[in-house]
């Protein structure tokens, strides 16, 4: 038997860890769980298919179909012989991307009988304002929270399957349901839910939190990405739990609509997703008519 498996989400956290001296071999896991076709629990391989589709549009082809199935398959793969390591740690941060995640992996744990593992979610850390996540952390910080980690109870199983099966079926009625809650078994999925459904499209205006929160940072005369991203992130209430290919996809959603409501100008058409596509200082976004 192995002793140490750590799961975390994102590469730029999972590098920290790596670097941090604690021992055990660390696995990121790569989703946008929160959103897209999927159900709850263990994937079939047709709703993986579906997902890589999903993340290629969502990431306007920065990630090829194949690459994200091959991906997304070895994700489950790795889960699925979990039980191989004597430990199980879950690294995770409080918002939204990642209590989604979370919450996914303990059901697919729970499908699999196995239910030992130990939770470390970390939601601030001293001299670190705003903290928005685990990838802010240098080795020896990550290092330095290992003992917050605890053992995953049987009410943190049940409950994660509960929203792990919200988020995947959309289910807004309970989604409302556990934004609201008091003393979650994972206490910062209340504020998880509560965010998603602030994404929810507006009667009035058709705009999710993020799309109405980059067209105003827009209409207030910023116009490079980059003075858009440092607009938006100022009015967002941390944890924020989207990043730059997440703004971009918005801001290209808000040229798109019909009326558009921005113009994009540069090398190419939309604001790329991806690095190494085009450089976005090239790029220049304005306001249209209000409407």
């Amino acid at each position: 038997m192995r002793d140490t498996l750590h799961i975390t989400s994102g590469d730029i956290a999972g590098g920290s860890l790596v670097q941090s001296g604690i021992p055990g071999e660390v696995f990121v896991w790569h989703d946008i769980l929160y959103d897209g076709p999927r159900n709850p629990g263990w994937p079939e391989e047709e709703t993986l298919e579906a997902r890589a589709n999903f993340i290629e549009e969502a990431t306007a082809g920065g990630l090829g179909r194949e690459q994200v199935l091959k991906v997304l398959q070895g994700q489950y793969e790795k889960l699925a012989h979990a039980n191989e390591y004597g430990h199980i740690v879950l690294w995770f941060d409080a918002c939204l991307f990642d209590q989604t995640m979370l919450a996914h992996i303990l059901a697919c744990l729970a499908l699999r009988d196995i239910r030992e593992a130990e939770l470390l979610c970390v939601d601030a850390f001293p001299g670190i304002d705003p903290f928005n996540g685990l990838g802010q952390l240098s080795p020896p910080q990550m290092a330095s929270v290992y003992g917050q980690r605890r053992p995953a109870t049987e009410a943190q199983f049940r409950f994660a399957e509960e929203v792990d099966r919200a988020f995947a079926l959309q289910d807004l009625e309970l989604l409302a349901a556990l934004s609201l809650g008091d003393d979650a078994p994972l206490p910062w999925v209340p504020a998880a839910a509560a965010r998603w459904l602030q994404e929810l499209p507006d009667p009035a205006t058709g705009l999710g939190r993020l799309e109405r929160l980059a067209l105003e940072a827009v209409r207030s005369g910023c116009e490079k990405p980059w003075q858009i991203f440092n607009a938006v992130s100022a009015e967002e209430t941390p944890p924020q739990f989207w990043g730059d290919i997440t703004l971009w996809a918005k801001v290209n959603a808000l040229a798109d609509r019909d009326p558009p409501l921005v113009r994009i100008e540069g090398p190419r058409p939309r604001l790329p997703q991806w690095e190494g596509v085009a450089d976005l200082n090239s790029f220049r976004v304005t306001s249209l008519a209000n409407r």
